[in-house]
């Protein structure tokens, strides 16, 4: 697999014109022109962020193909597998890359690894609406007009705080997403609930132990992230925090209704860590597993 360290190095395989900063740089595609990087997979060590309305061929990314119905953005962190090929736009669309090295010394250098968007699938592209896209092609306007402005010692520190402008925004986008996702689909976290009971009456616990988000994502046919951040919209928690939630929940009624020692209890409910489920336990109900059985028994 085809790994680029340079930006340059990018370009120069894929045939654009040379970057004008070696550590960023911006690629529009124009309508009805193909916007394809290579034949196979690759990979980088900077950030994508693009736009596109694809009318034929395909991306790939997170090993799932890219959704490309109406206005999506989509956003490639270093490392990850991609794959563009034969791409065809119904309009104009951008990337825009950043070296990891363009982003040193600034706060963005931690903060976009905030951005949970990075992690998610290709089928997980953030759809904007038409006043999105102005927005963002506002922003993308910005960008360009810096970058080819001759650029300064300044011009690196307004190119980033628009990129970050564009993180945000893309932020915000992504909530209203799942909003609108929940009112199409119904409240996800209540068919998470619904199998984490299943998973329970259907002896799955011990038999498989405790679910990891992964698996569970796995059902909803989403990446653990978006999962995470679906959830988080709708109830405050992430799906770590639901699962923990869900199994204090049952060993509370196990250590009311039974006799069963506080090790007992904890591998009746998948943990293989009996000293982890007390401080779990003491983490989320404030004392711990005998404290609060003796309490009920009081």
């Amino acid at each position: 697999m085809k790994h680029y360290k340079t930006i340059s190095e990018l370009h120069r395989a894929v045939g654009y014109t040379p970057p004008e900063n070696p550590l960023v740089s911006l690629v529009v595609c124009e309508r009805l022109a193909e916007c394809s990087i290579g034949q196979s997979e690759f990979t980088t060590d900077f950030y994508m962020i693009a736009f596109k309305k694809i009318k034929s061929g395909y991306v790939l990314y997170g090993r799932t193909k890219y959704d490309h119905d109406d206005g999506s953005m989509m956003f490639v962190k270093p490392r990850q597998v991609i794959e563009i090929n034969n791409v065809e736009l119904e309009e104009k669309g951008f990337i825009i890359w950043i070296h990891e090295d363009y982003l040193n010394g600034f706060h963005l250098h931690s903060e976009i690894k905030k951005y949970g968007y990075f992690d998610y699938e290709a089928n997980e592209a953030l759809h904007l609406s038409a006043r999105e896209e102005q927005i963002i092609w506002d922003l993308y306007s910005k960008i360009d007009q810096e970058y080819y402005n001759n650029q300064d010692e300044y011009s690196r520190e307004i190119i980033i705080a628009h990129i970050d402008s564009i993180l945000k925004y893309s932020q915000r986008f992504y909530k209203r997403q799942f909003i609108n996702r929940t009112e199409l689909s119904g409240k996800t976290v209540s068919k998470f609930n619904d199998f984490l009971s299943s998973y329970l009456e259907n002896g799955k616990l011990l038999e498989k132990g405790l679910p990891t988000v992964k698996s569970l994502a796995a059902l909803f046919n989403l990446s653990p992230r978006y999962l995470s951040d679906l959830l988080k919209q709708e109830t405050g928690k992430t799906a770590m925090e639901l699962i923990h939630i869900f199994l204090i929940s049952e060993a509370k009624n196990l250590l009311q209704g039974s006799e069963n020692s506080v090790s007992e209890t904890a591998y009746a409910l998948g943990f293989d860590n009996p000293p982890y489920f007390s401080r779990l336990f003491k983490k989320e109900v404030g004392i711990s597993p005998n404290e609060y059985r003796k309490n009920f028994l009081n």
